[in-house]
């Protein structure tokens, strides 16, 4: 049995019946360039350096209570005589830093590279204030500028990484000619003991936090990149969709002609005696015109799809009479005995008959016939603010390799050429009406492809609660 495809392009039909649904219903029109450009990722680039920005913030949160400990320590424990005021006022300087980033993040809709440079910066003045108070060059804990470095190196760009390099090492030879010399009491023991102690102490620092954050941020970008490759796999999908789409719209150009040929002629055999008054002969006319009105549906199907034929196909109606115009029809075609309904949506709720929706559930139905010609179960049922479609099935199952590849083309198990385009275009129609296809084998036997679709996209109306 051929794979019946659903539509992939925009729905005038429907848009023209309900302007409210059109805004969640953008879908592309045949010949329209789908292809991912430069400016696609930029949403995904932005989420991660929102995600970058918050490990910094949370990492200043890190140095305020690092700062806050060693400066008791050293005054406290030591007893050596540190401008507690000053490194105070850094210490506030910083936590006054961190909820204004927090307030700015709330509000501001996207963070670019530019800004965590300027966060890291920011971080690396706090540093030097610290250290200039604290000794200077001779403070063990500079090694902390490498992590500011290190950090840099993995959240920028090329140019800002190396801006701020320039900025360490500025500060860095700053240091050496300008700072407040640390003078530790007698009582505290050997200074290279101390010294080395520091040293130890910030080298400790130092590893834990990169490795620490330098995980997470690489979990970041994984993440990006993930993200990434999805839309270039969707908007290759959609390619090979409108490609199908405009060969789809030439055939069915090209098949009217010879199937009003065909119609006027079984019209014309229809009048002639010597074919109504054979019985057998007559009911094979019966059977060609079911057919050939058949065939005409699914023409006129795609061409109201590719936006050919407005006002066809496409008509307000109820999720009831929906799933029992669907049922009909399929009967209708395949098997009277096979489909059985259960609807237990629960308040009936008016709807837009949507065509590309209709022929993605034949299809599906049609899949299942392939495997279970004996009992197909069609559940309708409410989660929340979604639709959710169940077909069921006592077919095999599929196997493990189709579960994890569903919705991809050419993935098929019936080894055909060119095979394996139905549940793609299904999942590709779905979601474009902004919902979900998942498969799973059922315990005892058979599978289970459950659709799931907003209603927001097919309710006429706002409130659909």
């Amino acid at each position: 049995m051929l794979d019946r495809s659903p539509s992939i392009a925009d729905d005038k039909a429907t848009a023209t019946l309900q302007d409210k649904i059109a805004p969640a219903r953008v879908r592309p029109r045949l010949g329209d360039d789908v292809t991912l450009s430069p400016a696609a990722s930029s949403p995904a680039d932005d989420a991660t350096d929102r995600k970058n920005m918050s490990l910094l913030i949370q990492l200043r949160w890190t140095a305020v209570i690092g700062q806050i400990v060693t400066i008791g320590a050293v005054h406290l424990w030591l007893g050596a005589p540190l401008p507690v005021v000053p490194m105070g006022a850094v210490v506030l300087g910083l936590i006054a830093l961190n909820i204004g980033s927090l307030a700015w993040m709330r509000y501001r809709v996207a963070v670019s590279n530019r800004d965590l440079l300027i966060a890291l910066i920011l971080d690396v003045v706090a540093l030097t204030a610290q250290l200039y108070l604290s000794g200077g060059i001779t403070n063990p804990f500079t090694s902390l500028y490498l992590l500011q470095v290190t950090l840099g190196a993995v959240l920028l760009d090329s140019r800002a990484s190396w801006s701020l390099v320039a900025v360490v090492f500025a500060a860095f030879i700053w240091l050496t000619g300008a700072s407040r010399p640390l003078v530790l009491p007698q009582a505290a023991g050997d200074p290279v003991n101390l010294t080395v102690a520091g040293m130890l102490i910030g080298f400790a620092l130092n590893a834990v936090l990169l490795v620490v954050f330098v995980t997470r941020i690489h979990r970041n970008l994984r993440e990006r990149d993930a993200h990434l490759a999805a839309l270039r796999q969707h908007a290759a999908e959609q390619d090979h969709i409108v490609r199908m789409g405009l060969l789809a719209s030439g055939a069915a150009h090209e098949l009217g002609t010879p199937l009003a040929s065909v119609s006027v002629i079984l019209s014309d055999w229809r009048r002639m005696p010597a074919l109504t008054e054979n019985s057998e002969l007559a009911e094979d006319l019966t059977e060609m015109e079911t057919s050939l009105k058949r065939c005409q549906s699914i023409v006129t199907g795609i061409l109201v799809s590719a936006g050919e034929a407005r006002g066809e196909g496409s008509s307000p109606t109820t999720v009831a009479e929906f799933l029992s115009a669907i049922a009909e029809e399929w009967r209708n075609a395949r098997c009277k005995t096979t489909l059985h309904v259960v609807n237990v949506f629960g308040e009936d709720l008016p709807i837009v008959s949507d065509v590309t929706l209709k022929q993605a559930i034949f299809n599906v139905l049609d899949n299942a016939f392939e495997v279970s010609r004996h009992w197909i179960e069609l559940v309708a049922e409410r989660d929340g603010d979604d639709l959710v479609l169940s077909i069921i099935d006592r077919g095999p199952g599929f196997s493990k390799d189709m579960l994890t590849q569903i919705g991809k083309p050419y993935q098929s198990s019936k080894g055909r050429v060119g095979g394996g385009l139905g549940l793609f275009l299904v999942m590709n129609v779905v979601r474009k009406l902004g919902g979900s296809m998942t498969a799973e084998n059922l315990h005892n036997r058979g599978a289970k492809v459950k659709l799931v679709l907003p209603l927001k996209t097919l309710a006429i109306g706002d409130d659909f609660d």
